[in-house]
């Protein structure tokens, strides 16, 4: 299977030349790396690091939530992070930023990949129910304004045998035409970048974001089994997620936990 390079050059000369992707300050693109996310949280206390996005073609100690690791195939994949500095957000709602995220990617899938993918809560990316995208968001500490880094791990170009388990999939598998991953990289970009401006202009309000995301989500709606921290599991229709992006359940909000579709409309 041919899996071309990513165009880095053309990529850094985006942020100059491509007027919606003014929020990011940087681009790099990197053979191989541990985290993209760990590196790039290692930069975050430097003043000249908001905005700044890394790449790589392999990532080899990749991290999901619960501190699940995975690793790809290079160049089968778009490993991602972004740095993001946040003045005046209210931490009750910096925990949009990864929902924010993942209504990008599934945008950015949409545009370039023409498939129908959408959300399960609170940011995988699905495509007939599989995945094929998942975020982590991290805070930063020691910097004076709120800083996150956020990573996409999306897969591309993975067959069968490299999906990292059965219900995964990649763009590939789900019957994209070839994919340019640069061009997939900078849709992704502009894509963030439109939706984050969007909530930095509404002064950090979930109203307009909450709508956004509510359209996209396939668990609204489902039945659901959800797995809690500590062992609960509850299951009920999820009809909802509220204004700290928690997932209603009936009555109950779910603020984490791992959450399987049992019936859903995709």
């Amino acid at each position: 299977m041919q899996r071309p390079p990513l165009d880095a050059e053309l990529l850094r000369r985006s942020v100059a030349e491509f007027p919606e992707l003014s929020l990011f300050s940087r681009i790099d693109v990197v053979e191989s790396t541990g985290s993209t996310n760990a590196d790039l949280i290692a930069h975050a206390a430097d003043p000249e690091a908001g905005g700044r996005v890394l790449v790589a073609e392999c990532q080899e100690s990749g991290r999901g939530r619960h501190e699940r690791s995975w690793a790809s195939p290079p160049r089968a994949q778009i490993a991602m992070s972004i740095l993001v500095r946040l003045p005046g957000i209210g931490p009750a709602v910096l925990g949009w930023l990864p929902l924010l995220t993942g209504v990008a990617a599934v945008d950015a899938v949409r545009a370039t990949a023409g498939l129908q993918a959408n959300l399960k809560w609170p940011n995988d990316v699905l495509i007939e129910g599989r995945k094929v995208a998942g975020i982590l968001a991290e805070v930063a500490t020691g910097t004076d304004v709120p800083t996150v880094v956020v990573g996409t791990g999306l897969n591309v170009s993975l067959t069968e045998a490299e999906l990292p388990v059965p219900h995964a999939t990649s763009l590939v598998l789900a019957g994209a035409p070839e994919v340019d991953r640069t061009a997939l990289v900078r849709s992704m970009l502009r894509e963030f970048a439109r939706h984050f401006t969007e909530w930095r202009t509404a002064g950090w309000s979930t109203a307009g974001l909450a709508d956004e995301y509510r359209r996209r989500c396939a668990t609204l709606g489902a039945t659901v089994r959800a797995e809690l921290p500590g062992g609960e599991v509850l299951t009920g229709t999820a009809t909802d997620v509220d204004g700290h992006g928690r997932l209603l359940i009936g009555e109950r909000a779910v603020a984490a936990g791992d959450v399987t579709h049992l019936r859903a409309e995709y």
